[in-house]
């Protein structure tokens, strides 16, 4: 199975219709329509998305805006153990937040690349994971 990986970064792109990156996001979520192309955020970052959007909008705005996106395409990936031990692992090694660390970690474990204009992502090598770099403007 083909797709990508998204960052709570990604994801809050796509909410605020921050372009051209939101735009990217939103072409990705239209590719699973075929059943070919999987979009993967984890259950870490769906929170982080929840509580960044709580912070920007509101609780009422965040939570309407939360719960449409709930309703889209986009599998949720549990934290399972292994995933979690990834996550943690990978912490310590680089300079990644520890939501982040989860991202890249799905990543890894799916074999998808991340898309994210995340600093900290951004900043990991290649070995670490495969990244689609968003860009949005101010």
């Amino acid at each position: 199975m083909r797709g990508i990986v998204l960052d709570a970064w990604a994801v809050l792109a796509l909410l605020r219709g921050e372009r051209p990156a939101g735009e990217v996001v939103r072409r990705y979520v239209r590719r699973t329509a075929d059943g070919r192309f999987d979009v993967l955020l984890n259950v870490v970052n769906l929170g982080e998305v929840l509580y960044r959007l709580i912070h920007i909008e509101g609780r009422a705005k965040a939570t309407d805006r939360f719960a449409r996106f709930r309703r889209g395409p986009v599998t949720i990936v549990p934290a399972r153990e292994s995933l979690v031990l990834e996550a943690a692992a990978l912490k310590p090694q680089h300079s990644l937040s520890y939501a982040d660390a989860f991202a890249v970690a799905t990543a890894h474990q799916a074999e998808m690349p991340i898309a994210t204009g995340d600093p900290e992502i951004l900043a990991l090598p290649a070995s670490v994971v495969r990244v689609r770099r968003l860009v949005r403007h101010g």
